[in-house]
Parts: structure tokens; sequence; C-alpha cells
């Protein structure tokens, strides 16, 4: 199976380009992908035109790599719980803009079909597209904004999460399931270069969220996290959101959150999505009795890392430091791994994944799509020439066979899979 190269004629217009087959991109170089890398482009996913590129494939005759000059390339955005293999293969023009946060999966056409270069990390359905009720969630707004008619955080939560921006897990709270998004902090000590929240005027770049704007009270949090504990399926409330910066600047008001939460209800489990950058913040949340943490980076190899997040007052090693004290209380911890094809997977990459893997106990990783421009990104991190790789897939074998227990998924997993992780979970 060899998928047809993709091209749009720039008015919304996708073709396929019979002349050429899809190649896949991993670092700066297009190469070609197996067929088991390609699946059917998953519900939820979309197409998008990538403009001043011309998408790179193989003549269908002559085995030659070259440019498609008919249009723009194509990109595919892959929905949650699927991982990307490779990115889209295209060259940019010297004045193309610079692509917005979104992910660039290599995708093809076969038999009247999309393909993706794409596997399912996850079998978890929370953010299927087709579970998602329109009427269901505005029923859900109007009856927990009538419930909360002073609760700033709800109403965050409501207007503009759920109904501007379609958070998933804002949407999956008003339909009164499974994780709870608890967004606390305005500010942040990292000045991450794909921030989603915050980008400087001065960038090419655009964040595709606004940031929270205000700080909640830990009143405010208990308000509504309680009732939802008390009566969701799969319970989970989760600080660190999208729409903020680091919760962990927050500490002492989620420490009373939590405190206060844990004297109305045992049920669910207590989760913080953070930078991981104040491992004694962590440790006095663990005492109050977080469940688990998340902590996202995009690479374990500290020269890279910091070049991405310009951190303010902390060290790669704090990330390291809370992800042990995590597991010293017992609690769960993940990487929320921002995956990039020809980097994730380069032998030095790989190697120090290893090793962070061993030093911490880590229990999963959480294998997410970078939301990038790919070239803007390489500049940035000033990778001149692809790296030695593995492959994604390649990488993932061998990590299951030398660490049987660590988990792989794409979300962070509630309290009952957790204890029982096997019968719930992809491999």
């Amino acid at each position: 199976m060899q998928p047809f190269l993709l091209y749009s004629d720039g008015k919304g217009n996708i073709f396929e380009d019979t002349s050429l087959y899809a190649l896949g991109r991993t670092g700066w170089d297009a190469v070609e992908v197996e067929e088991q890398d390609w699946i059917l482009l998953p519900n939820g996913g979309s197409l998008y035109e990538l403009p001043g590129r011309r998408g790179i494939g193989q003549d269908v005759n002559t085995g030659e790599i070259r440019l498609c000059m008919k249009g723009w390339a194509v990109a595919a955005f892959i929905p949650p719980a699927h991982t990307g293999l490779y990115l889209a293969a295209y060259e940019t023009a010297p004045d193309a803009p610079t692509l917005p946060l979104f992910c660039y999966t290599a995708a093809g056409w076969y038999q009247n079909q999309f393909y993706v270069t794409a596997l399912r990390i996850e079998q978890d359905i929370r953010q299927e597209a087709a579970g998602y009720d329109d009427q269901s969630i505005s029923s859900g707004v109007e009856n927990l904004l009538k419930a909360y008619p002073h609760n700033r955080l709800v109403a965050h939560l409501a207007n503009t999460c759920a109904l501007t921006y379609h958070c998933p897990a804002a949407r999956n709270y008003f339909m009164g399931r499974w994780e709870c998004p608890i967004p606390t902090s305005p500010a942040c000590n990292a000045n991450c270069v794909g921030c989603i929240s915050f980008q400087p005027q001065e960038e090419s770049i655009t964040s595709s969220h606004d940031r929270l704007n205000f700080k909640p009270t830990a009143e405010e949090i208990v308000e509504y996290t309680v009732p939802h504990l008390e009566s969701a399926p799969f319970p989970i409330v989760s600080f660190g959101q999208g729409c903020e910066g680091e919760p962990l600047l927050m500490w002492e008001t989620l420490r009373d959150s939590i405190i206060e939460i844990r004297k109305h209800t045992q049920k669910g489990s207590i989760n913080i999505n953070t930078n991981g950058s104040k491992p004694d913040a962590v440790e006095a949340l663990m005492k109050a009795g977080l469940n688990s943490i998340r902590v996202s980076l995009n690479s374990v190899q500290p020269e890279l890392y910091m070049k991405y997040y310009l951190p303010n007052n902390y060290e790669f090693q704090d990330l390291i430091e809370s992800l042990k004290i995590v597991r010293k209380y017992g609690g769960w911890s993940s990487l929320n791994y921002f995956v990039f094809p020809g980097m994730t997977d380069s032998v030095a990459e790989f190697e120090a994944l290893r090793k962070v893997i061993r030093e911490t106990g880590l229990n999963m990783i959480q294998w997410r799509n970078f939301n990038i421009d790919p070239d803007w990104y390489l500049h940035r991190m000033g990778i001149g020439e692809s790296n030695e790789i593995y492959g994604i897939r390649n990488i993932m074998a061998e990590l299951k066979e030398e660490f049987s227990e660590l988990k792989f998924g794409y979300f962070n997993p509630p309290i009952e899979r957790m204890v029982d992780f096997e019968h719930s979970f992809a491999h």
C-alpha cells in the first residue's frame, strides 16, 4: 500500500496527485513510510493546507523524490488518543508564513480514503469526537452556571473553555463525566517557545488560547470539584490546563483545596499537569493528598529542554526531583511527552529517556503530538541536520521490552485504572 500525495488548491479544496506517492518526514528528511505506519484518518481528525509549502513525494514511475508543484502541501491534525509517527513532508518557501500551533502529521490518499501516519496509543474514549453532544453540553453549562452563580472558575470553564475553545476536558465536565479541569494560575515561570496561552507580540506566531486572568480561591475550586468527584464516572480533577500558566506557582491555594476536597470526599483522583519546576511544592501537595502528576516536556535532554522552555529560576533537574518525590509518596507519575519525529526517536534522546525512567521509577508516558511548526521549531532548537534515529514505533517497542511495568497512553488515568491498568489501555 502506497498512498498518493495530497495537495491543496489554496481555496479549501484537496486533491490527490496520482503521479506521486506520499512520503513522511523525520527531522529535516523526507522518507518512505512502511505500510504498517499508515492508518485511516480517525474520526475527529482533519486536513489543512500548508501555505507557502510544496509537498515532497516519490514519483510513481521513476522512484525519484520531487516536489508537487500543483498546489500547497497538506498535513493532518490527528485527534487525541493517536500519536503521529511522521510529519508531513514538504519544502518551505522563504516567504512562507509560520504555521500555527497545531500538529502536522503526514497524510495521503489510498482507495478513496484519507490515510495518516499514526497509531492509536490509547483506548480511552474520553475525547472521542462522536462522544460529545452539543445539547447536553449546553444544558450542562446552563445548569452549572445557575448552581454556582458566583464561581469565576465555573464561568471561565463555561464561557471561555467549553463554548469558545471547545476544550474537550471542559466539555466533559459540563457533561458530568471523567476528567474535570481546574485552571488556577495566570502566571508562569517558563517562556515556552510554543506556548499556547501567551506569545510575545514580536513573535511570528500567536497563541491559540487566552490565558486565565484571575487567581481562583480554594473555596471556588472546592465548590465545583467535590460534586464532580462524588457523581462523575471514573472521576479526576486536574490542576494545570492549556488556558493557564504554571499551577505550582499557586501551590498554597492548591494545597488548601486538596485538603478541603478530601474533607468532603475520598472518591476519584486529584492530578496536576505541570512543568515540575518546584519539587518542594510537589512534596507539600503529595502530603496534602495529591494522587498523580504529569510533567510536560519537549525533550529529556537538558540542553534541548532549556532551549524550548526558557525557564525562570528552575533547572531541568527540578523536574526529575518532582517525579521522584511523587513516587516516594506512592503517587502516579507521567510524562506529557511532546512527540516530534526525528528528535523524540533520536539515539541521544532515547538513551536520555531510558535514564530518566530508571532514575525516577516513572509509571507512564503520554505520547502527545507536538503542536508546532516543524521548520520553525528545528531552527529555534538549532538543529541543522537530521539526527541518527530509531523510529517512533521502534522506540516504543524497545521501551516496552525493557520496562515491562511502564504504561503508554494519552490521558491521565483515573484511580481505578492506576490500580488495574492492564484491562483498560492499549499497548
